[in-house]
């Protein structure tokens, strides 16, 4: 990410993009688009009582890995959370 990039609004592009992400997400891990962006909601609730984050950056996916305990592929969830600052209590 470039630093100007912080600064800049999201056009109408970049939020259909953003939308189209979400659904190839929730496609991928059999979760409806409303229950995938439920959950982003709730991360960013419960992380911004701790620390300062760019939620348009946040970036949430699930994705398929090897299990070596379940001897197959299982879903995992990846979080790309940038941080603004940490909060001091």
């Amino acid at each position: 990410m470039r630093i100007f990039d912080f600064f800049k609004k999201k056009t109408s592009s970049d939020i259909a993009k953003d939308r189209l992400k979400l659904v190839l997400v929730s496609d991928r891990a059999g979760v409806s688009p409303e229950v995938m962006e439920q959950m982003k909601n709730d991360i960013i609730k419960v992380i911004t009582k701790y620390i300062e984050i760019d939620q348009e950056g946040l970036e949430i996916s699930v994705s398929q890995t090897e299990s070596d305990s379940h001897n197959g592929v299982v879903p995992v969830l990846y979080a790309n959370i940038p941080i603004k600052d940490m909060k001091k209590n």
